[in-house]
């Protein structure tokens, strides 16, 4: 078994924590939503129309996503990973510390909300492309025993990321009354992500071209045009990326992202209680995602797969049913930690694009069908779980599990793609 030596751990490193700093700049835009929602709209809005429409403009992020798996992907094949890898994050941080300073809606009028939508669409652009090509950067640089372990640490670092996110919101609350964070406070997170992602593009400068694209370059090896090659010649593995995409894209959002929002309205609780309960979450799913990576490389990746699906099905049900119907706050506190720590399955989807793809178009093949997966999924499941928990909460009855029932069949969905990916190994 070889062993891990210095230029393997640089390389994580620096992968994780760029990746840590840039989707904090990401999410923190989920996190503050309440908050920000009126300076941007019409005041004459109603307050859940508001809301939605802000919820509308980050699910926007996603919808640019296929465009920068296009765009970045497509380079990232032909020219190198390290290029495109460094210009995602500064297609991030300029956006981020845009939004710190710009107008209102009192100020400009709709020039806000366009001004908006333009950030969250070039976050999207940069988001597009930062996952896929760090999974294959890391992936590429990783010795064969512990690839499994390296994606997991490297999306433990975008955990981190939302994590990071969590714990802005919880200093603010801290350190700011609610009124003061609507008011202008709200602003800050957005302000030192800007700042800490110029330290991303920094660090990124010292990571070396991948091994795998360098002999591809020497042996001319490089496709003309990845993405044709892709559609033409792996329809079904594009099927089973986008399915685990969306696995990875439910629980990322609704477990992690929205809960949050959902959680202090049901139980009655204050925003510091709030936010120690989203970073206990971040940080089980941390712990979940490592598990994977360490079950992975010591065992079948799909059997691992098929074990977390059966108790994140158990899991969010128990969750769900204390969230809407038990009502007991503990109780709900310690399924949604074991629901997070399930969630952790969100690694395999890494897992499973990086072996399914050549070399030659890996990049390409992972961006496009990760990204159109996001770009549905994470446009349709912030407005659908938002509808199905004003259900829930205005009219009971049946829909009182609602959400819980659509990341039970998340889980499931997890289950039928560790089944098809064994299926597709077979064939290979």
């Amino acid at each position: 078994m070889k062993k891990l030596n210095k230029s393997d751990v640089k390389t994580l490193i620096l992968s994780s924590l760029g990746g840590t700093l840039e989707f904090y700049d990401f999410i923190i835009f989920a996190i503050f939503t309440p908050y920000f929602t009126h300076h941007f709209f019409p005041s004459n809005l109603d307050k859940n129309v508001q809301l939605l429409n802000s919820y509308i403009a980050f699910a926007a992020g996603y919808l640019a996503r296929p465009l920068g798996a296009i765009i970045m992907g497509h380079f990232s094949d032909k020219f190198g990973r390290k290029r495109m890898f460094l210009l995602s994050i500064v297609l991030m941080v300029v956006p981020t510390f845009i939004f710190s300073i710009m107008p209102t809606y009192k100020d400009i009028g709709y020039f806000a909300i366009l001004i908006l939508l333009i950030i969250r669409f070039t976050q999207g652009v940069a988001i597009g492309a930062e996952l896929p090509s760090a999974w294959v950067f890391v992936y590429e640089h990783s010795p064969k025993n512990y690839k499994a372990r390296f994606l997991a640490l490297l999306t433990c670092g975008v955990c981190a990321g939302i994590l990071l996110g969590a714990l802005a919101a919880l200093f603010l609350h801290l350190n700011f009354s609610d009124e003061e964070i609507k008011d202008y406070a709200y602003r800050i997170p957005f302000f030192i992500g800007g700042i800490f992602g110029l330290i991303s593009i920094y660090l990124r400068k010292f990571l070396q071209e991948t091994p795998t694209f360098q002999k591809m370059k020497e042996s001319k090896q490089i496709s003309s045009f990845p993405l044709k090659d892709v559609i033409k010649n792996y329809k079904v593995d594009i099927a089973l990326s986008m399915m685990i995409t969306w696995v990875l894209a439910a629980c990322v959002l609704v477990l992690v992202i929205l809960m949050p929002n959902y959680t202090k309205e049901l139980f009655y609780i204050n925003s510091i209680t709030n936010s120690f309960v989203q970073i206990s979450g971040c940080i089980a799913m941390i712990f979940g995602l490592f598990s994977t990576g360490y079950f992975a490389d010591r065992f079948k990746a799909a059997s691992v797969c098929k074990i977390y699906a059966f108790y994140l099905f158990t899991f969010n049900v128990l969750c769900f049913y204390e969230m809407y119907v038990g009502k007991d706050f503990v109780l709900f506190w310690i399924f949604y930690l074991c629901a997070c720590f399930f969630a952790g399955i969100v690694n395999f989807a890494s897992i499973f694009m990086c072996s399914l793809y050549k070399e030659n178009i890996l990049v390409s093949g992972i961006s496009f069908s990760y990204n159109l997966s996001y770009a549905i999924s994470g446009f349709i499941t912030p407005i659908v779980v938002f509808k199905l928990h004003r259900l829930a909460i205005e009219n009971g009855g049946l829909f009182l599990l609602s959400n819980g029932v659509y990341m039970c069949l998340i889980s499931i969905l997890a289950f039928f793609c560790a089944v098809l990916f064994e299926k597709i190994k077979e064939i290979k």
